[in-house]
């Protein structure tokens, strides 16, 4: 598959966006080349702040910018957005409601070789806490433009999550993306793969594997974190009565979290998480950390044989051995 690099998407999608909106601007905190927001920069100096290595600054001026009409784009590490810069992003963007959109490059184990230190593995637990804030994770660099072109255009506080990596290309021109929204990407009814970011291709990869050994596994894409399309979620567990997540993240607090808050309420059924179990990773090569902690396509398949094999399975109205 043609892969792409989502950061360069991101900083072309800016660049068309300034060009259709005088009103966007963008924040950077210094690091403008690994973000690719130095695009933007060229093109519209004059609406382009960098703000050196004061991500809190940044964003206590990009809730400015959004007080006067303008639609800022404030950019940084997903790890530095959630964390270091995490007052004024909750006491002023997000408890106030502002038009800012919070773009966190480098998530998940991306910045591979940087180890623990920049690798962004509880910004969605952070993100998705806040009141008010839109949480949305891309899986390619086709989403990516699209998701960019949908933030600005939704009125409130938006977290899009990037990848810093050159990720397979799995949609075309015409993908719908509606923020609130998962996309059914292949019916299936054994087991519902719900999967976000880069483990949207895997799922589909190991949805194709499970097929070559009799089992038909139904791939939902979650790019909303938050608010989440419960109706998509339920609809599918309904049907398969097993879910395995799939997310570049702990664990803890991000899509595995909220799939199984909306099932613990209308549709208990057995789930198993991919994720990092509650651990830091170390450096190294992208591909081999994400198989070393468990995200690999390997690890979807095993899981899915893990959590079809469990019985008694709960159904929304009592329970079915």
């Amino acid at each position: 598959m043609e892969t792409v690099s989502i950061r360069e998407a991101y900083g072309q999608a800016l660049v068309e966006l300034g060009m259709a909106n005088k009103n966007v601007v963008v924040l950077d905190a210094d690091v403008s080349n690994s973000t690719r927001t130095i695009h933007f920069a060229r093109a519209f100096p004059e609406r382009f702040f960098n703000f050196g290595i004061a991500e809190a600054n940044m964003m206590s001026a990009a809730a400015g910018f959004a007080t006067c009409g303008k639609i800022p784009f404030a950019n940084t590490f997903s790890f530095l957005a959630a964390l270091k810069a995490g007052d004024p992003l909750r006491s002023l963007i997000a408890y106030n409601s502002l038009n800012v959109k919070i773009a966190g490059s480098y998530s998940g184990l991306s910045d591979s070789k940087d180890g623990a230190s920049h690798q962004s593995i509880c910004d969605l637990s952070v993100m998705r806490g806040l009141p008010n804030l839109t949480v949305v994770v891309v899986a390619d660099a086709v989403e990516t433009k699209i998701a960019v072109q949908k933030a600005a255009e939704y009125e409130g506080p938006v977290y899009l999550r990037l990848s810093r990596a050159e990720l397979p290309v799995i949609f075309d021109q015409k993908h719908p993306f509606e923020i609130g929204k998962g996309n059914l990407l292949r019916q299936g009814k054994d087991v519902t793969l719900l999967a976000t970011g880069y483990m949207v291709c895997k799922s589909l990869q190991a949805a194709q594997q499970l097929a070559q050994q009799g089992i038909s596994a139904e791939v939902v894409e979650i790019h909303t974190i938050k608010p989440i399309d419960r109706q998509s979620i339920l609809k599918s567990a309904n049907k398969t009565r097993a879910v395995v997540t799939a997310e570049e993240h702990s664990v803890i607090g991000g899509l595995g979290s909220a799939v199984c808050e909306v099932l613990s309420e209308d549709c208990p059924v057995p789930v198993e998480r991919i994720g990092l179990k509650d651990t830091f990773a170390e450096s190294g090569e992208y591909e081999a950390l994400l198989d070393k902690y468990g995200l690999g396509v390997a690890n979807i398949v095993q899981a899915v044989k893990k959590v079809i094999s469990k019985e008694p399975r709960a159904t929304a109205r009592g329970i079915r051995s």
